[in-house]
């Protein structure tokens, strides 16, 4: 199956996209076809090896409609077409109100006591023919809904545009129609019939009609403009240009001319042009463009960097790895424009009901306009009565209603680090009742650290005992290991040398150390061992909080037990809490053993737990859970995942995840935080709800128009709907539902800024930390180990320094110090040490 977008003109309501995809739809080899009315263009999935682009465009331009391919470098200018679009609508809307107002003053004018010229007062026929006059540039301006009306109504298709042109059309014939019985009775001396056509003409309701819908199409071009405005700002933030490295020099190149495998500059102050890897240099970024989330990044040698964050700090030169339409920027914009293309469920209720609408409303018109000639009214008031009935029955703003809030709601999603594959996948979020998450990565860090360290006797020291492990540990290659060691070396510990290493599967590590046989391990390494364990409860107590105790033997006594842990990110228990405020019911769904499991959703505040459970079983337990009736989100990062997350009625992944899991996902949560799945399901329901909002308005606009129009109030208060205001009310119908769907561009959660503030309190209750800075030191002199030990232990001697870093082979140090540390200090304390500092 081959998927194409293509461009559609001639559209103007919910019964033109209607009618296109219907007709699309209608091929032999066409799989779907969506229509959106807001961007006036199309999706199709067809094969290609029965159908090619030109039996689509055929399709459609048979159906009395415009089509081309959209060509893959127009991607990015549907901003540009809008602007146009808006300048248009306003450069008719000015014409049309020049000749429009004059012909109101002319016509309505005696109301107010205006002065008017004595021969349009006293010659009826010169009053008609001025009117007639200044109508016909008014028709002329907005000569394309009449195009385009009889076009459709000739393709028996009516659509918008066919009322408004029957309408108007009809105005200015019986216009016309007067002026000639004009004529005639003024020849024959019938003043007095001359004065009842003259009062009888409707050239005022045609203009005032074409007007008053411009006047409409303007807002809304200006509103669809706004629409899109997420998209527009993403891709205004990649930079045209990029710093080329090339032979030793820098050279200013358009992006276009960026290669796989090139080397770029970026200074302070600049925006990363493509994807890639730091190779050399540092920077501090600022990704919220892309993440939504405001704290800068430090980026060191080996990072990744995105295209379109800024560099706030720092110099770097980085190799680029994916470029063009590669980038995670283009992805984003790619996802964020076929979600806002793409046609919602709820949304297709109000393409049916338009595909039969207008010419339903066209029979109401004729009917109406028909009992009233049989009631004894005359033909002037019945064609007005038909006129009212064409003109504020138009369907554009039920064509309006879905469209206008998926792009608003997507692009809002976007900025906030949230992106929506579907406009289904937006229906489908808000309407979950159960949320499944993955543990590792999801609920938890994805990556074990050191929790707890518990000595046996007071003599030895948590320092002594994360060396002993550290040192053994640096020569396993036991995950849990790297976390002891990365412990180790966060606290600037030194690692002791180590003889006789050896490693015993399903236990642990052995060594000698100092002349001592050094062993960690587990409860079994304990028991094999012999050695009497004095800390079984704390053991218990670790294992049932989901954290893995390791025990540390010298020379078969006990020093004490090291706890590690994936521990959960500081954001799940708030994020759990508030999806139990959602009212949805959260599971913990994970391969990892039931204890382990229950320690981490004791945790983080969930009650149902599944463990030790395979990829595929994951998959059935979502099956499980929806042939209960239950509308499951399943939320993970990993290609386990991915069979879970493409069986759910809505698949999240999460922002460190694999590749996998973000293709099978429906929602891409561009951050690793679970707060992001509760602003997902919020901004869904919002979306949804002004949806039903948008299509209960356009609904209820018309329920209530047409029969005002059509007169059913004339017989007991001689209440009648002039031609113009129907044409009013018609406009204002479309700006509402337009404006209604801008109000999501300022959507905010309700839950998440609490539970934020709920963290960032209980980080600083726990951590009364001073301010800190980074310095960054050129130290010339380091050779080797050594040399880093003694510019650390120098460095770390200076009161204020928090943590030191050296690295020889870039003759660099890196030191956090409280914000007041004198830094002369810092250069001193170096200098003592033998070593050079160059800035």
């Amino acid at each position: 199956m081959k998927k194409e977008v293509f461009d559609v003109t001639g559209m103007s309501c919910a019964a033109c996209s209607s009618r296109v995809q219907k007709c699309v739809s209608g091929i032999g080899g066409v799989a779907k076809a969506d229509v959106n009315l807001l961007k006036n263009n199309m999706t199709v999935e067809y094969d290609d090896a029965s159908v090619t682009p030109r039996d689509i465009i055929h399709a459609v331009t048979k159906a009395g409609y415009g089509a081309r391919q959209k060509i893959a470098q127009e991607a990015g200018k549907s901003e540009d077409i809008q602007v146009l679009e808006e300048a248009r609508m306003k450069t008719r809307l000015l014409v049309s109100l020049v000749f429009t107002i004059p012909l109101f003053i002319l016509c309505m004018g005696h109301m107010f006591g205006l002065p008017m010229p004595r021969v349009l007062v006293h010659n009826g026929l010169v009053y008609g023919f001025t009117q007639f006059l200044l109508t016909i540039p008014v028709i002329f301006v907005n000569f394309k809904y009449f195009t385009n009306g009889f076009k459709t109504l000739m393709h028996g298709s009516p659509n918008m545009d066919s009322l408004i042109a029957i309408g108007s059309g009809a105005a200015v014939i019986s216009g016309i129609h007067s002026i000639y019985f004009m004529a005639y009775a003024s020849e024959a001396g019938n003043f007095q019939l001359v004065q009842y056509y003259a009062h009888n003409l409707y050239f005022e309701s045609a203009a005032m009609i074409l007007a008053l819908i411009t006047l409409g199409k303007f807002f809304e071009a200006r509103a669809k403009r706004k629409t899109s405005d997420a998209i527009a700002k993403l891709m205004d933030l990649a930079p045209k240009t990029a710093i080329l490295l090339k032979d030793g020099k820098e050279i200013t190149v358009p992006l276009q001319e960026i290669h796989v495998g090139d080397l770029l500059v970026v200074k302070a102050g600049a925006n990363v042009p493509v994807d890639g890897e730091i190779d050399e240099g540092y920077g501090m970024l600022d990704e919220s463009a892309l993440t939504g989330e405001s704290m800068p990044v430090e980026k060191n040698p080996g990072d990744l960097v995105y295209c379109a964050t800024l560099n706030l700090s720092g110099h770097f030169v980085f190799k680029a790895t994916r470029v063009g339409e590669d980038t995670t920027l283009a992805q984003i914009i790619r996802l964020v424009d076929d979600a806002s293309s793409s046609k919602a469920p709820i949304g297709r209720l109000a393409a049916k009901i338009s595909a039969v609408f207008v010419p339903a409303v066209i029979c109401i018109a004729l009917l109406a306009a028909v009992i009233w000639l049989l009631y004894g009214q005359s033909l002037e008031f019945a064609i007005s009565i038909a006129i009212a009935v064409l003109v504020i029955s138009c369907p554009c703003a039920l064509g309006l209603a879905t469209p206008t809030a998926i792009m608003v709601g997507t692009g809002r999603g976007a900025s906030m680090g949230i992106l929506y594959k579907s406009a289904e996948s937006i229906e489908n979020a808000g309407k979950i009742d159960v949320v499944v998450l993955d543990k590792t990565g999801t609920v938890t860090e994805g990556k074990p650290k050191v929790t707890d360290i518990l000595p046996v006797e007071k003599n030895v020291s948590e320092n002594d005992l994360l060396v002993y492990a550290a040192s053994l540990e640096k020569l396993s290659e036991h995950p849990l290991g790297a976390a002891i060691i990365e412990d180790a070396g966060g606290k600037h510990l030194d690692f002791l040398p180590v003889t006789n290493f050896r490693q015993v599967a399903g236990e642990g590590v052995f060594g000698d150390i100092s002349g001592n046989v050094i062993a960690v391990g587990n409860a079994r390494m304990l028991a094999n061992l012999g050695i009497d364990n004095p800390l079984v409860s704390q053991a218990e107590a670790l294992a049932r909080d989901g954290k893995t105790p390791l025990f540390c033997v010298k020379d078969k006594s006990l020093l004490g037990i090291l706890a590690v842990a994936d521990v959960i990110k500081p954001s799940s228990r708030e994020a759990v809490a508030s999806l139990k405020k959602l009212g949805l019911e959260v599971v913990l769904l994970t391969g990892d053993n039931a204890q382990t499991a229950k320690g981490i959703a004791r945790q983080a505040g969930i009650e149902r737990v599944v463990a030790e459970v395979l990829p595929q079983d994951k998959e059935r337990e979502v099956r499980r859970l929806q042939e209960c009736g239950r509308k499951v989100a399943m939320v993970g990062d990993g290609i386990n995942d991915a069979p879970a997350l493409a069986s759910a009625d809505v698949g999240i992944a999460i922002g460190a995840g694999t590749d996998i899991a973000m293709e099978t996902a429906d929602i891409v949560l561009m951050k690793s935080d679970l707060l992001d799945v509760v602003s997902a399901v919020e901004l869904s329901r919002a979306v949804i709800r002004n949806i039903r909002e948008n299509l209960f308005w356009a609904f209820f606009y018309n329920a209530a128009g047409i029969p005002i129009a059509a007169g059913i109030f004339y017989p007991v208060w001689e209440i009648v709907l002039n031609p113009m205001i129907a044409a009013a009310a018609m406009s204002m119908s479309s700006v509402s539902v337009v404006s209604n769907a801008l109000r999501l561009r300022w959507f905010k959660t309700r839950l998440v800024p609490d539970a934020k503030v709920n963290q960032q309190s209980a980080i600083a209750m726990q951590e009364q930390t001073p301010e800190t800075e980074k310095v960054i030191m050129e130290v010339k002199g380091m050779m080797c180990d050594h040399c880093k030990n003694m510019v650390e232990k120098a460095l770390l001697s200076v009161p204020g320094v928090l943590k030191a870093n050296a690295n020889p082979g870039k003759d660099r140090a890196e030191v956090e110090c409280e914000a007041n540390t004198d830094i002369a200090l810092l250069k001193e304390a170096v200098e003592k040490a033998g070593y050079e500092v160059v800035k």
